[in-house]
């Protein structure tokens, strides 16, 4: 049976139901419950050309309904296809039909297709719809009730959980649009319907983050299911976005349906933005990272206010007069019960729920205070270099909550200056670095050379401070073709008036390096280790 050969055309907007069968290259009629433009044409052709009547927000859709087709055809499979589509009627307007084709093997080992094409009701239609506009597509506890069902029934097969999600969603909303968003969201619920086969079943959990639960025998199966659910919903029409899958086996029945959705939710979050990877299945060390985000969660409000966050200094120092020169303020939390934890376990989390905003208000103050004081004790002071998230542009108020800072404690901005590390996005274009930079304040861009955008933003940078990343020297400096590299993206970036610091210098000869290719300041290991407040004042009364 060659589908490829056959022709759907115009429904009428009074049909109700249409019926034929398509059986050794031939199409029948088996019951016509409606009125057909030509009805020589459909008996003759079948389904090719379903797209030429379908509406343009189903055609990706249809395409994929169209290939799904083609593939059961070609394979001989068994089986039942359905797929809710918007075709032109002879009226020339669109309503909402089902089509739904099930093929079957005769015993002559010809193929046969029934094809049922069913107008849906005003009531089905109205439903479709409004599916589009509720956050879920299905409500959760409806599909644990009907997952915990299908287990029931299968007691001696094994399920898993598989969510899925797409990455920087909300970039494509507000590139293409929120109706190309809500398209791409209606297209996958389209094709997961067709996805979806026997003891198999989804749901659209929130925005763009959809649930499945299926069958596997072997765990190579789980991840053929997501392979096909990649390669099916990738591609509308050639927006690009990359899906993250997080799995989750289902070991115990007994237990809530939810435990494993969090473990397969655990598991997509856990590589989102990673360009390497966008398929992780649970294990119990993210069970236990779980555990200590948590914790550090449920105390980061009370280490706020009882002062076990502490602000470090990291010395910056000239290379050549091998003299403090300046600092970064860096964060330790002292929590009581578990001492010291690293920062590089609160601050990513911080940076995801947003609690980064209050820790970097509490250092900025924090180092106004050490200037103020040194200001008052007639003590020359030296510029102190703070970290501020990209979560403060999203309020665009950081330079006015800085100026109060700066008007607070008396002191000059010259030595209160701003790291800000380089991503991907176009760093010259955001209004908060603009607005920064327009109140006068010093401006580093903190690990340079860590992204590949490193020599477009360098290119109209309303940065004054470039500062070169540790992995970048050190990855480079070891081979004549990296010094090379090092060497002329120190002259480059001075050559268009830039200053820089170096990152991570842990040898002398990486620092002698760095001042023969012109940059002078440098922080690392060679010279100091972050250290509390005190022990930068002993340290700078020995360097002065």
């Amino acid at each position: 049976m060659d589908i490829s050969n056959n022709i759907l055309e115009i429904l009428s907007s009074d049909s109700n139901k249409y019926m034929m069968l398509c059986s050794g290259g031939e199409t029948h009629i088996i019951s016509d419950g409606c009125s057909m433009l030509c009805k020589e044409e459909i008996s003759r052709n079948g389904l090719t050309g379903l797209h030429e009547i379908v509406n343009s927000k189903d055609e990706f859709l249809c395409k994929g309904f169209l290939e799904k087709l083609r593939t059961t055809a070609e394979n001989g499979v068994n089986n039942t296809l359905e797929c809710s589509l918007r075709l032109k009627t002879i009226n020339g307007d669109y309503e909402y039909f089902q089509v739904k084709c099930t093929f079957c093997r005769n015993i002559n080992e010809s193929d046969t297709m029934l094809v049922e094409i069913t107008l849906l009701s005003p009531e089905e239609a109205y439903r479709i719809e409004l599916a589009k506009v509720f956050t879920n597509d299905r409500s959760p506890m409806q599909f644990n009730k009907q997952a915990n069902k299908i287990m029931e029934k299968s007691p001696d097969k094994d399920f898993a959980l598989i969510q899925f999600d797409v990455s920087k969603f909300k970039v494509i909303n507000e590139q293409y649009g929120e109706s190309a968003g809500d398209e791409i969201l209606e297209y996958f619920t389209g094709m997961m319907n067709m996805i979806c086969g026997e003891n198999q079943i989804f749901t659209r959990l929130s925005a763009d983050v959809f649930m499945v639960l299926t069958p596997y025998e072997a765990e190579k199966d789980v991840q053929d299911m997501i392979d096909r659910i990649n390669s099916s919903l990738t591609g509308y029409k050639n927006i690009p976005y990359t899906l993250y899958f997080g799995a989750s086996y289902i070991i115990d029945k007994n237990k809530p349906l939810r435990k494993y959705g969090d473990e397969a939710a655990m598991a997509r979050q856990s590589i989102k933005g990673d360009a390497l990877k966008h398929v992780c299945f649970y294990n119990d060390e993210m069970k236990n990272r779980k555990k200590k985000q948590k914790y550090l969660e449920d105390h980061m409000e009370e280490a706020l206010n009882n002062h076990e966050f502490v602000m470090f200094l990291q010395p910056k120092y000239s290379i050549s007069l091998n003299k403090i020169v300046g600092a970064e303020a860096l964060v330790r939390w002292i929590n009581p019960e578990k001492g010291v934890i690293s920062p590089g376990e609160f601050i990513p989390l911080f940076e995801e729920n947003g609690f980064v905003i209050k820790m970097d208000h509490f250092i900025w103050e924090e180092a106004c205070k050490l200037i103020k004081y040194w200001q008052d004790s007639g003590i020359q002071p030296l510029p102190i270099s703070v970290n501020m998230s990209r979560k403060h542009f999203d309020s665009e108020n950081s330079a006015e909550f800085l100026d109060e800072l700066i008007k607070k404690y008396g002191i000059e901005k010259r030595y209160l200056e701003i790291e800000i590390t380089e991503t991907i996005d176009d760093i010259n274009k955001e209004k908060g670095i603009d607005m920064l930079k327009r109140s006068g304040y010093t401006l580093l861009m903190d690990d340079f050379g860590s992204g590949y955008s490193s020599l477009n933003t360098l290119k109209n940078t309303q940065f004054d401070v470039v500062k070169i990343d540790r992995f970048f020297l050190q990855d480079l400096i070891d081979s004549e073709r990296g010094q090379k590299i090092v060497e002329h993206t120190i002259h480059m970036a001075k050559d268009i008036g830039l200053a820089l610091v170096a990152e991570g210098v842990e040898t002398e000869a990486q620092a002698q390096f760095l001042e023969q290719c012109g940059c002078d300041v440098a922080q690392g290991f060679f010279y100091a280790r972050p250290m509390d407040v005190d022990t930068f004042q002993e340290l700078r009364d020995k360097n002065i």
